[in-house]
């Protein structure tokens, strides 16, 4: 009986066992549970966003300072509400969105790993490959919704500075910018979204697949091996692979995000409607090429934590959902 009973409490698993396929979830609970555990870790990492979207917009004063100034600041002036600014919209919002999301980043997986399941690749790269389609195609299917959502969401962030439209609210957002630009308007930067973002996520998917599998090699584990992790391991590998992918992706798509975050927010720069070129211009003329990594220490933080507790959270929504046999 304490040989069981052991057994029980400290589970092993066979690295096979540890990628959990969308045929063995149950779609219901996956989306509820991931549904609420997701907005507890939007909640998490949304103070670090505030952040790096007020030092890529607003003026000399804010770009200049460090990250950790510009959230005192935010703070004397605004109190515990100024750093959650545009989150209620953000989180319902997300809602939707992330049930798109999902869904078509592990259908996308599996599809993929089924077409390449006869292909004589390592199996470590296959995986990396079917992470990396499934980010992509899932960025480019969400974009649609997502791109509208983070226009309202950065536009309630940046209340009170020079450029922004005064806005009450994300419906206020909405009705101002329709007024204004009518529908393309709640689009701005959805093509540098889509083109640039895409071929991240797939980095971003792909880098996780990569680090996770050297990691579990590095521990010496083998798929046919005795030898087998933990749930603490897992764990614990889990969140280095997300942190890693995180970090690397922040490094190189920094500069996108902040023109890209510049283009949905500020209206006047007093030569017409913004464009990428425009909006580059601007960045370069006021802080030179440097002006492009505007906001990276809170954002290299944020992608960080966001891969850590994204992966961790999305792991253990998948194994709650697991279908009961």
């Amino acid at each position: 009986m304490s040989v069981d009973a052991a057994e029980v409490v400290a589970p092993e698993f066979a690295l096979s066992d540890t990628e959990i396929n969308w045929g063995r979830l149950d779609k219901k609970r996956f989306h509820i549970i991931g549904a609420i555990l997701f907005t507890f870790q939007s909640a998490f990492i949304h103070p670090t966003a505030v952040v790096k979207t007020r030092m890529q917009v607003a003026g000399s004063d804010l770009c200049r300072m460090s990250g950790l100034s510009v959230f005192r600041r935010i703070i004397i002036k605004d109190g515990i509400s100024g750093i959650f600014r545009g989150f209620g919209t953000s989180a319902v919002g997300s809602l939707p969105g992330r049930v798109l999301a999902l869904t078509s980043l592990e259908m996308s997986k599996d599809i993929t790993l089924k077409y390449t399941a006869d292909l004589n690749i390592p199996e470590a790269t296959r995986v990396g490959v079917a992470n990396g389609v499934a980010g992509m195609v899932s960025n480019l299917i969400s974009c649609a919704y997502y791109v509208p959502l983070d226009v309202i969401c950065q536009r309630l962030m940046v209340q009170g500075l020079t450029g922004s439209i005064p806005c009450n609210g994300p419906f206020d957002v909405i009705r101002k910018v329709m007024k204004t630009e009518g529908i393309r308007g709640l689009y701005r930067g959805f093509g540098l979204t889509a083109i640039t973002q895409s071929p991240a996520s797939a980095l971003w998917w792909g880098a996780y697949g990569s680090a996770q599998h050297m990691i579990w090699r590095g521990l010496g584990y083998q798929d046919s091996s005795e030898k087998k992790p933990s749930h603490m391991e897992m764990v614990t590998v889990q969140a280095t692979a997300g942190m890693v992918a995180g970090a690397c992706s922040s490094v190189i798509t920094t500069p996108i995000d902040t023109v890209k975050t510049r283009l949905q927010v500020i209206d006047d720069y007093g030569v017409g409607r913004p464009s990428v070129l425009k909006t580059a211009k601007t960045l370069v003329k006021e802080d030179g090429w440097m002006g492009f990594y505007r906001g990276f220490g809170p954002r290299f933080l944020n992608m960080s934590i966001y891969g850590t507790t994204m992966i961790v959270t999305y792991e253990l929504i998948k194994r709650l959902s697991i279908k009961k046999e």
